[in-house]
């Protein structure tokens, strides 16, 4: 059993085991030397030995956040807006508790906090960031955790997916707003996005290199999922990428995310039009597809989708595009 005493004002919980160096450790709770002491007692019954528990006593969440940032982030095709949450979230209160008083109720009440200011998927966008920077921490390390505590705290119920399609005349209105901007590469990256369902960095990733007009394919060698994929291109695209004066290499839309984002953002209030956002484009495009009589492998496959169950919310057909199809 482990001795819980109290010495010089803090609470000291002690385990021994016979033939093993004994461990001791204080804290200015009762409860936290006696949970301490328990997962210290559990680990000596499953595996024989005590294990290491300074470099977590001695660590913040912060430091492994900082690690993680530095070493793993950078890895990753979503590195820009990784190393930004990181760093947001090495700002809260709780980036400063050290690792063996990161409770699952400490999560659950940073979870609770910041669901009064940001939505529920940013939460959980959070909390899985900080789960695998933990388990990186407790696998590669070296660091000693009994368990992930994020990995046992409720996450927020995510929200559903976006039902905004474009109505009647608002493609045009789009179109017609983007002629009257500063930006000449507004209006074909609008008719790309429709045409062919590609995300917006998909867009401004591709290269003439990677483009044959000839066969009416575009050639993406690294999508956000981390695959290549060839998408088919429409009439329509093909003459629209025509008009852009093809080159033998460089971008298509040589423009930035940033760019792009505070275009959209001018052209949209120019056709004042109400809660659009440009990834609704990609859920238009994807919509039309399965309108034109595509099968779900089929649009999978133009789409880039790995999981089908994910297309399910790109399909909301207009009833009335389907009364034809009905005996």
């Amino acid at each position: 059993m482990a001795t819980i005493r109290k010495l010089r004002g803090r609470w000291q919980a002690q385990v021994r085991r016979k033939g093993l160096a004994p461990r001791a450790r204080s804290f200015d709770a009762k409860a936290d030397a006696e949970k301490w002491a328990r997962q210290l007692e559990s680990e000596v019954d499953r595996a024989g030995i005590l294990p290491d528990t300074r470099m977590a006593e001695s660590t913040t969440l912060k430091d492994v956040l900082l690690r993680y940032r530095d070493s793993v982030s950078p890895t990753k095709r979503s590195s820009v807006s990784e190393i930004a949450r990181i760093n947001a979230l090495m700002t809260r209160d709780i980036a400063f508790r050290t690792l063996t008083l990161l409770s699952s109720s400490e999560v659950a009440r940073y979870r609770d906090q910041r669901l009064k200011t940001v939505s529920p998927a940013t939460v959980i966008r959070e909390l899985n960031l900080i789960s695998h920077a933990l388990d990186t921490a407790r696998r590669e390390w070296g660091i000693y955790l009994p368990d992930n505590p994020c990995k046992l705290v409720r996450r927020p119920t995510p929200p559903k997916g976006r039902m905004r399609r474009l109505g009647p005349g608002e493609e045009q209105e789009l179109l017609s707003a983007a002629d009257e901007g500063r930006n000449r590469y507004m209006r074909p990256l609008i008719i790309l996005a429709l045409e062919t369902g590609m995300r917006r960095g998909e867009l401004l990733d591709l290269t003439w290199e990677n483009i044959d007009l000839d066969t009416c394919v575009a050639h993406l060698p690294l999508t956000k999922n981390g695959d290549s994929r060839d998408v088919p291109l429409s009439r329509r695209a093909v003459e629209t990428l025509r008009g852009l004066e093809p080159k033998r290499s460089g971008r298509v839309l040589p423009h930035s995310g940033n760019a792009v984002r505070l275009s959209w953002e001018h052209l949209v209030d120019r056709a004042g039009l109400d809660d659009l956002h440009f990834h609704d484009l990609r859920h238009e495009a994807v919509s039309r597809l399965f309108e034109k009589g595509l099968g779900l492998m089929e649009v999978a496959c133009i789409s880039g989708h790995k999981e089908l169950r994910m297309l399910q919310r790109y399909t909301h057909l207009r009833a009335a595009d389907l009364v034809s199809k009905l005996d």
